[in-house]
């Protein structure tokens, strides 16, 4: 059986590997395809296909875009659309995705204010040095360098005391609403897919609700095959995806040292994703 993987990060978002070096870990399990998915940029997109061209391998353009959605019992909730085949060279598309960077930028200068006022140590001109101009900064960066200067043992231990939800350096930015992603990704020319929904940790009552809603604006399918799924959970997506007449896709979500335990196309071992589902995701693009 062929096989990819539709929800991978680069360097260019919170990804350990450059976008070349996912081609090759892409080469040495054997996919035959994978999508690259950075969070809120496509910057990676040019080295991977020029170095997948090379290798025999079909680079998937893609994004995961962050999104916040509300709804009569849910508020505030962080909500992930990836997008796939898209035109990453759309000036509109890039122009939007830029806008959601820039918040993204704001937060980011906030959460640097306020680790210096707790005796932490840090600045923009750091996590440059760090990681790169071109990198987008995401909460994983500041957890690695949190963890590089000491201030806490593992990346693990920074969400968990500092910066996940509810904690003291958790800081809400503005997202768009999830429908406008979908949308922004249709008129991209791209293939709309709600990221790990069980993630979300919101009943499945609420979950169709918010696959119909998404629906109506355009979202084509559901990640129904991921690392974390355990068993029922890979069932209650398939049930559902079903209900609303959405297709499957699946992803490791791999970001290298980020996910230590999380591997490129296997995820913790047992993943296999058929690059038939890919197939069918592409035709329904339209």
């Amino acid at each position: 059986m062929e096989l990819t993987d539709l929800h991978v990060h680069s360097t260019a978002s919170d990804g350990t590997f450059t976008p070349s070096e996912l081609v090759a870990e892409a080469k040495k399990v054997g996919l035959k395809a994978f999508a690259l998915t950075d969070h809120d940029t496509v910057a990676g997109i040019d080295e991977a296909a020029g170095a997948a061209d090379k290798a025999g391998i079909e680079l998937i353009p893609g994004i995961e875009i962050s999104t916040k959605y509300n709804s009569t019992y849910i508020k505030d909730k962080e909500i992930h659309i990836v997008g796939l085949y898209i035109d990453y060279t759309n000036e509109h598309f890039l122009t939007e995705i830029a806008g959601f960077r820039d918040n993204r930028d704001g937060r980011n200068e906030k959460l640097i204010e306020m680790m210096n006022n707790a005796g932490m140590p840090i600045s923009l001109e750091a996590m440059r040095d760090m990681f790169g101009d071109d990198t987008v900064l995401t909460r994983a960066h500041f957890a690695r360098y949190m963890v590089m200067k000491g201030y806490v043992s593992s990346n693990n231990e920074a969400f968990d005391r500092y910066l996940g939800e509810g904690k003291p350096f958790y800081i809400s930015r503005q997202m768009p609403d999830p429908a406008r992603a979908v949308e922004l990704i249709r008129e991209a020319g791209g293939v709309a897919v709600l990221a790990h929904p069980i993630l979300y940790h919101i009943s499945d009552s609420e979950l169709l609700k918010l696959c119909q809603y998404l629906k109506r604006h355009g979202l084509t399918g559901i990640e129904g095959i991921y690392s974390t799924y355990r068993s029922g959970d890979e069932t209650t997506v398939r049930r559902i995806a079903n209900e609303c007449g959405l297709l499957i896709s699946g992803g490791s979500d791999f970001h290298g040292a980020n996910k230590p335990d999380i591997k490129l196309g296997i995820g913790r071992g047992n993943l296999k994703i058929p690059y038939e589902l890919a197939i069918n995701l592409k035709k329904a693009i339209h």
